[in-house]
């Protein structure tokens, strides 16, 4: 097997059957694995695994504190445009973009820190950086961790179920898994801590930065409008991150076959270009797959891109050094009108 065959922890009911063919097992085995990879009674190596979900449960009280103390059409319009606009953006611009496929570099570190932590946190970053890597190498194929063929909870479930690195790597491959996150700034385990733990992040930075980063925001929340603001945005953080799994599923057509001529163009996969993933986070699922190192997805003028507003705006202040927009291109490839007209650059902007 390759390295990115091997850096996930396979599942019990492995990814695919003797002919190669994906290993759909039922919602029962699904929720059983889910319980098993949480369950740190049995290995502390679990713990990462576990540490996502806990940060749900502990959002709860919020939630049902805004549900029935604090409930109100404005705090309604706080929760929505919270977790649908700018915690989807977030998850787009950091953990997208710049953890996994590095599109573009900080100027300085507080800056990378800040970008970090401009929401509140809601999962560690190598639950989502490595598995994703595995996820373009292997786009809706058996061993694509979010494999959308498996069925909605096979998405929904694939955070704990198939998102976690092997517990047995060899000290070369645990180099090479760390080294997808070397970037993010996070405190990475040696190889005799992660014999440990079993995990890239350092236990004591994933929580600490946790508790940093809630004590904060909702400091924060309070001041702009006590203590039902910091429910409504606490519970509205929850919801996304519960949520988000369904795009794994969604962004890849149900696992049907679902493009549209003239909107997606990349065929060697089941992705598409949604509208409202698109307008509210810039998440052009197809043209990402098409260019995934690009800091801009939106390439037509009718695909607003809020993930890349806020990159190309820390750029023209100095706070992001530089990027790639693979926009131009694109545009030339697929011989659209735009194209023709388009003054976009297709280019790595350099700092001088």
């Amino acid at each position: 097997m390759t390295f990115i065959d091997r850096v996930l922890q396979k599942p019990s009911y492995g990814w695919s059957d003797e002919k190669g063919e994906l290993i759909i097992p039922s919602s029962k085995k699904l929720y059983s694995e889910a319980f098993s990879r949480i369950n740190i009674f049995s290995t502390k190596k679990n713990w990462i695994s576990l540490i996502s979900w806990l940060m749900a449960v502990c959002m709860l009280p919020f939630f049902f504190f805004f549900l029935f103390k604090y409930f109100s059409l404005k705090l309604l319009v706080a929760f929505l445009l919270y977790s649908m606009i700018i915690m989807s953006t977030h998850g787009t611009i950091w953990f997208h973009r710049f953890s996994t496929h590095k599109a573009y570099t900080f100027s300085h570190p507080i800056w990378k820190f800040i970008t970090q932590n401009l929401v509140l946190r809601t999962f560690p970053e190598e639950i989502y950086v490595v598995s994703h890597h595995v996820h373009h190498a292997k786009s809706d194929k058996p061993g694509d961790p979010y494999n959308s063929q498996g069925g909605f909870w096979y998405c929904m479930l694939s955070d704990v179920n198939h998102q976690s690195i092997a517990k047995d790597l060899n000290e070369e491959d645990y180099k090479r898994a760390a080294g997808f996150l070397q970037h993010t700034g996070i405190w990475i385990n040696s190889y005799t801590q992660y014999l440990k733990w079993g995990s890239v992040a350092s236990p004591l930075y994933t929580v600490g930065l946790w508790l940093l980063n809630w004590s904060f925001w909702y400091f924060i929340f309070y001041l702009l409008g006590g203590n039902g603001l910091a429910c409504t945005l606490f519970s509205a953080a929850m919801f996304w991150f519960i949520f988000v799994r369904a795009f794994n599923y969604t962004g890849h057509g149900k696992g049907k076959v679902k493009h549209v001529d003239g909107i997606d163009f990349d065929r060697r996969n089941l992705s598409i270009n949604q509208t409202r993933p698109g307008l509210f986070s810039g998440e052009w699922h197809n043209n990402h797959h098409l260019y995934p190192g690009s800091a801009r997805a939106g390439f037509h003028r009718f695909q607003l891109d809020l993930a890349w507003i806020y990159i190309f705006s820390l750029y023209k202040i100095g706070l992001v050094s530089s990027y790639r927009d693979n926009k131009k291109d694109f545009l030339k490839k697929y011989g659209t009108k735009e194209g023709e007209l388009s003054s976009a650059n297709n280019k790595t902007v350099i700092s001088q």
